[in-house]
């Protein structure tokens, strides 16, 4: 059975045929797709492929095929739209302390923009903005003041935002998950104890699950002794295989490698490798994890395609300093921002954004399987300011 596509269907996406069964439409053994370009009509079409080996679904986008794997983060994305209520209830603390930036605003005047100004980046500093952001962004608005582009105090908080905005999008090229263009796409989740790393981990499952891709964990926190197990409930949830260590004293590169050559050769569309938390300050277990990498990419040299580190949002500007270890010593792509549960401190996610130039991916909203929401900078900064 060919792969059908409906060229009709919006960019990036795969529509099943009625009288296919989503076995049969997915994937095939000896064909893939030729694409005509016809957007004005509905088509169904293949023709059969050269290398034998089963092919996603693509859809032609200016005479480019495009892999299913490469519309996968994007297809999630817009298929999840952040849920702003419960992301307003998770930075609930920090929009008390923005709060009084209406105060400083409401009886704003020229001549006294020099002290309202220096109370604004006190405010900032409050949030968790940290000295370098708050300072950047308060210099901004006082150059737009000067100029004579913001004259009341409504521009001047619409400014504001604006400028929070542009920090979290100006230096990122996207937000979205980039797992390449072969199988399998391999997904690294890395961070410190505590920080909800595996649960983040089956989360991420369940939306890939909901889109027909075929999951396998790797069960990579050998120190932990109940990481496996948990892991092992949230692949059974999923519908997920799982690699789970064996041994006395089972070595975590050796867990995640033997997963990715696992997933190479049966076919597995993602894997997901969750790791032990460790203190970034921690030399030697730094390091271990820099081998896990290593080994990921010995058993495939495309891995991993995203190294996502998982940041609790009570810690505030604590996770700066962890954002900066971890990238030194392995290359983060992409946060995951978790526990937004009201103490959650909002400006500290913009610092690290604006410092390391690396996208926020996902924000935990809540403890259900599916609160695990693509991070959407406009939701964030409405959800900052009452």
């Amino acid at each position: 059975m060919a792969t059908m596509v409906n060229l009709s269907a919006p960019s990036g996406v795969v529509v099943q045929p009625p009288q296919l069964k989503h076995q049969d439409w997915r994937s095939c053994s000896a064909n893939a797709v030729r694409l005509v370009a016809n957007a004005g009509s509905r088509q169904w079409c293949s023709s059969p492929s050269s290398s034998g080996r089963r092919v996603f679904g693509v859809r032609c986008e200016g005479g480019q095929r495009v892999g299913f794997l490469g519309r996968l983060g994007r297809v999630i994305k817009e298929k999840a739209k952040s849920d702003i209520q419960l992301l307003f209830s998770g930075f609930s603390k920090t929009r008390e302390n923005l709060a009084v930036v209406d105060e400083l605003l409401t009886y704003w005047n020229l001549d006294e923009s020099e002290s309202i100004l220096d109370e604004l980046e006190e405010v900032l500093l409050v949030s968790d903005f940290g000295p370098k952001t708050a300072l950047k962004i308060v210099d901004t608005i006082r150059k737009d003041i000067l100029a004579g582009r913001l004259k009341s105090g409504p521009q001047i908080k619409e400014a504001l935002k604006k400028n929070i905005f542009k920090l979290l999008t100006e230096r990122v090229t996207t937000t979205e998950l980039q797992l390449g263009n072969s199988r399998p796409a391999v997904l690294m989740i890395v961070g410190v104890n505590g920080g909800g790393k595996t649960t983040t981990l089956g989360k991420l499952a369940n939306r890939f699950k909901k889109e027909g891709v075929k999951v396998l964990m790797a069960a990579g926190d050998t120190f932990r002794a109940a990481a496996g197990e948990q892991l092992e409930v949230w692949a059974q949830r999923t519908g997920s295989e799982i690699v789970m260590a064996e041994g006395p004293k089972p070595r975590p590169a050796a867990v995640l490698s033997q997963a990715v050559r696992r997933a190479v050769e049966e076919d597995f569309d993602v894997v997901l490798c969750d790791t032990s938390g460790r203190l970034h300050t921690n030399y030697n277990l730094m390091e271990e994890l820099r081998g896990c990498k290593r080994a990921v990419s010995k058993a495939l040299s495309s891995a991993p395609n995203e190294v996502l580190l998982v940041l609790d949002g009570t810690t505030g500007l604590n996770m700066l300093a962890q954002a900066r270890e971890f990238n030194q010593v392995i290359g983060v792509t992409g946060f995951i921002l978790t526990k937004l549960d009201g103490t959650a401190r909002g400006g500290c996610v913009v610092s690290v954004v604006d410092e390391l130039s690396i996208p926020v991916k996902f924000v935990g909203v809540g403890e259900g399987i599916d609160d695990l929401q693509p991070f959407d900078a406009q939701s964030f900064v409405d959800a900052l300011f009452p």
